[in-house]
């Protein structure tokens, strides 16, 4: 009997001293307001705080390891080194969404004003600016806008583009949205492909070749582009993407994978629906952006949750945390070197984890 005694009162210390010690919590996707811990693997938060910025919306790390933050309320973009000192900024009109290719042109999803027959539009807008020919000094980097380009194009000041991604070959993916979508031809909510076009002079230029065939423009199950918030593309040799949607939609992130057989080529779906985490109806409910670290682990930033989620690549959850009283309406995040990054919309900051089992 007084070694059981002794046993009961050694497990409730360690109960006494597990609950001592504070961890970020996982989000609940229950009606309640409970969290769960779920590991006692904890997102160590590092200082400083990344502050001066006003509902920052986008986060990347580019090819040459500056860091870009879409600083959407201040009209500008932000260029920081790994330390988190400004080396420059360049204003563009509500940036979105960003993504660097291998030729080191940085893409950004924004606005610009015009006039057009004596009255001030304002129109959603692609750009690429030039950072070789400005020697990576971004406030002269040449800026060529890419979207709007044709006529049509000018008649539709409602329609978004919200997301880049950016592939081995140079060639982007551009996610558009908008009212549109009862046209098979050519509906608002679709991803626009981009790839190089040879002139004759032997020079190269983007050009908009179609969109991404099987998505369903208003779709609520797989292959959706149901108001696409975000895309993410994967390291190496693939057209791999990831996709986030804000749309009605039971998996509002979905994995689609690039294959050629000799009957089919084109996406599909590459996490089963209902088999994991990932692809749980009504996981996420608000999911703006996402990225994966070299891993191939997936990041999303939920929005509505105040939340974010990690996953492995077989789309099992990890390590994810959040609520509202660590983050506020965030809407992206970036991976390097075992630090991921944050832009805590609401909070207008830039916030950076690192995981405890990183830590040297």
């Amino acid at each position: 009997m007084k070694k059981t005694i002794n046993i009961l009162l050694l497990i409730l210390a360690l109960l006494f001293l597990t609950n001592c010690f504070e961890k970020l919590v996982k989000p609940d996707n229950s009606p309640t307001d409970g969290n769960q811990v779920i590991s006692d693997t904890l997102y160590i938060l590092q200082t400083p705080v990344w502050e001066g910025f006003n509902r920052p919306q986008d986060i990347i790390v580019g090819k040459e390891t500056f860091i870009y933050v879409a600083d959407t309320d201040n009209d500008r973009i932000v260029m920081l080194n790994l330390a988190g000192h400004v080396v420059g900024e360049r204003q563009v009109k509500k940036p979105v969404a960003l993504a660097q290719d291998f030729q080191l042109n940085l893409i950004v999803c924004a606005q610009f004003d015009t006039l057009i027959e004596g009255s001030n539009i304002t129109y959603n807008a692609v750009f690429k600016l030039d950072m070789v020919a400005s020697g990576h000094v971004i406030n002269d980097a040449p800026m060529t806008r890419i979207l709007p380009n044709t006529s049509f194009d000018f008649l539709r000041p409602d329609r978004e583009f919200t997301g880049v991604a950016t592939f081995f070959d140079n060639s982007f993916y551009i996610a558009r949205r908008g009212p549109s979508n009862a046209t098979l031809i050519d509906p608002d909510n679709s991803i626009l492909v981009f790839r190089k076009k040879e002139l004759s002079d032997g020079s190269k230029i983007d050009t908009l070749i179609g969109r991404v065939p099987l998505l369903e423009p208003l779709g609520t199950g797989l292959m959706s582009a149901n108001n696409i918030s975000s895309l993410a593309s994967f390291s190496g040799n693939k057209l791999d993407m990831i996709l986030t949607l804000i749309g009605e939609n039971s998996f509002k992130t979905q994995v689609l994978e690039y294959v050629q057989t000799e009957d089919f080529t084109g996406y599909q779906n590459k996490i089963p629906p209902f088999a994991t985490d990932l692809m749980t109806v009504a996981k996420f409910e608000q999911p703006e952006g996402t990225t994966l670290d070299i891993f191939e682990n997936i990041f999303v930033a939920d929005a509505a949750k105040d939340s974010i989620f990690k996953f492995n690549s077989f789309g099992d959850e990890m390590e994810s945390f959040g609520g509202p009283g660590v983050l506020n309406s965030p809407h992206a995040v970036a991976y390097f070197n075992k630090i991921l990054y944050v832009a805590d919309t609401d909070n207008n900051r830039i916030l950076r984890f690192v995981l405890s089992t990183d830590q040297d």
